[in-house]
């Protein structure tokens, strides 16, 4: 052991393959934590090699730094775009320290080991979601030099430590304090950690390249360009307590710029943490909220409306929503495309009423202070602000719906609803009159956020009955005629895809519904046109069908 190797050996050296530090390279845009790791680094003898910025702050709190510059003889070049790219500093990451002829040449060039490369990268993703960025500012945050360092260092994690995040500083400092270096598993798991980062960085740029030069991974719905390699990117935002089951586990992750309003950009106002359930019915009732103009609530039951009105003020359209189906409502989902106000949380909260979370363009004040104050749920009702108004046109999901199946990834685009899906053609006798245009046109949106095959009974901008998720369309139009009861008299009633028989208009007008949506396209269309013509029934098809497996 050399006189250099005996001064930084620790008491006790454990046998796991441990690599002392004698010289670390620090290059970092973030500098958080920096100043503390370097002087639990100056405390072990390390020797600090430093570029530009991170020298500057590190000379400034009295560290004794060698600037890269000075350390390989090359001023940095390009305005600075060249600084650590130099055979000096990557020969002393990437020699093996097990091959004699690596470390020979080291010695003939006279380049030191290096065993600690400390780099964060230029903050790419932070500078394009700046409002007003341009391009030529995102490119000069593409980092070259940072990715190419970690790169090295974590290729040599045999010998050479790397950290890519002020977050793994601490667990640094107590091994240098406890064994003056760093083990096999240790480099390991920060060599993955290093790997990640930079394939998350390249990812950034790529497909904000992608953006910038109209060549989108996935162009259109309509037209889709798919890639041979689809790379997708997102961010953990929060573990959750479960899956859909106790036994699963979960976790919640955003795309790096969401957009909104949606889930991952609203305010958590109060209440207890969100399940992998409760995300999944918010989700779905912001779909269905965002697709009226007029004040609108919707109340959503394991992922199905159960409840949904329109009407003067957000408030009636809330109790109107509630009665449609007071006893599903009971422990469900709401949505509401307003602020809420205290008239409208007076009725939420109203005795009896029992409501698990509510998504909303904001809270009044007095309305805030009525729901997190009912004794029986002020704990536990979970209220989240999107923040921002929506209706139709604002805030359509962007990107594309993805869902995975064993092994593989399923890719499309959003279902997109019609302008004007009451507009299509009615090949009947009846036409609807401009009342059941208005309740076709509620019906058909509604339906488009229930479980196939969907059935739904509305009347007056209010929803009566729903049949969801059957494997029959005649058993979900007896399941809807069921739930609405009485209100089925001179209702509308919308199917989410095409009668193949005439059996489901059949039960239907039996019932008293006077006016069908469906999109058409079957076969037996003109069984089902002639059912309507005999029971003097109105249907419009809209010529677009809109499946939710």
């Amino acid at each position: 052991m050399t006189t250099d190797d005996a001064s930084h050996a620790p008491a006790q050296m454990p046998t796991e393959n441990l690599v002392p530090i004698r010289r670390a390279l620090l290059s970092v845009h973030d500098k958080q934590g920096l100043i503390e790791l370097a002087q639990a680094l100056a405390e072990r003898g390390v020797e600090l090699l430093a570029s530009g910025g991170t020298m500057r702050a590190l000379a400034q709190a009295g560290l004794e730094v060698r600037e890269v510059a000075d350390y390989t003889g090359q001023a940095e070049v390009l305005g600075g775009r060249v600084k650590t790219l130099h055979p000096k500093i990557h020969a002393g990451i990437l020699a093996r320290r097990n091959v004699p002829s690596d470390l020979e040449t080291l010695a003939s060039l006279g380049f030191p080991l290096i065993d600690l490369v400390v780099v964060n990268l230029y903050p790419f993703e932070a500078t394009i979601a700046r409002p007003g960025s341009t391009l030529a500012e995102a490119i000069e945050n593409i980092d070259i030099g940072g990715p190419s360092l970690i790169r090295a260092a974590a290729k040599n994690h045999a010998s050479v430590a790397v950290l890519t995040s002020p977050l793994q500083y601490p667990a640094l400092i107590a091994n240098l304090r406890s064994t003056g270096g760093s083990t096999a598993n240790e480099r390991g798991a920060l060599a993955l950690a290093a790997f990640q980062a930079t394939g998350h960085y390249d990812q950034a740029i790529g497909a904000y390249l992608a953006q910038a030069f109209g060549t989108s991974q996935l162009a259109t719905v309509t037209t889709p360009r798919f890639p041979e390699r689809l790379d997708l990117r997102f961010n953990l935002l929060k573990t959750l307590r479960y899956g859909e089951n106790p036994q699963q586990v979960a976790a919640f992750y955003v795309e790096p710029s969401p957009g909104g309003p949606n889930l991952a950009t609203a305010t958590i106002r109060h209440g207890k943490e969100l399940s992998y359930n409760n995300l999944l019915d918010l989700d779905n009732a912001l779909r269905l909220i965002r697709q009226f103009a007029a004040p609108a609530a919707c109340i959503l039951k394991h992922n199905n409306p159960c409840g949904a009105a329109v009407s003067d003020t957000l408030a009636a359209a809330f109790e109107r929503a509630y009665e449609g189906d007071p006893v599903s409502a009971f422990g469900g989902i709401v949505g509401l495309n307003r602020p809420v106000d205290l008239a409208t949380a007076e009725a939420m909260a109203r005795p009896g009423r029992f409501i698990e979370a509510v998504v909303a363009p904001g809270f009044d004040a007095d309305a805030l202070q009525c729901l997190t104050t009912k004794p029986s749920w002020k704990n536990s009702v979970r209220l989240l602000d999107l923040g921002v108004p929506v209706g139709p046109g604002r805030g359509l999901p962007t990107g594309f719906d993805l869902r995975g199946v064993e092994g593989g990834l399923l890719v499309q685009g959003w279902d997109e609803l019609e302008p004007e899906p009451a507009g299509g053609a009615c090949p009947t006798r009846v036409k609807p009159t401009p009342e059941q245009l208005a309740d076709l046109d509620f019906a058909w949106r509604v339906c488009a956020a229930v479980k196939s095959n969907a059935i739904v009974i509305a009347s007056g901008g209010r929803l009566h009955g729903v049949g969801a998720g059957q494997m029959s369309r005649l058993d979900s139009v007896r399941i809807a005629v069921t739930k609405a009861g009485h209100h089925a008299q001179g209702a509308v009633l919308a199917s989410d895809a095409f009668f193949p028989f005439r059996d489901g208009p059949d039960e239907a007008a039996a019932a008293g519904v006077a006016a069908i949506i469906q999109p058409g396209g079957s076969k037996r269309d003109q069984e089902t046109i002639d059912a309507c013509d005999e029971h003097g029934l109105a249907m419009v098809f809209t010529g677009r069908r809109h499946f939710r497996h």
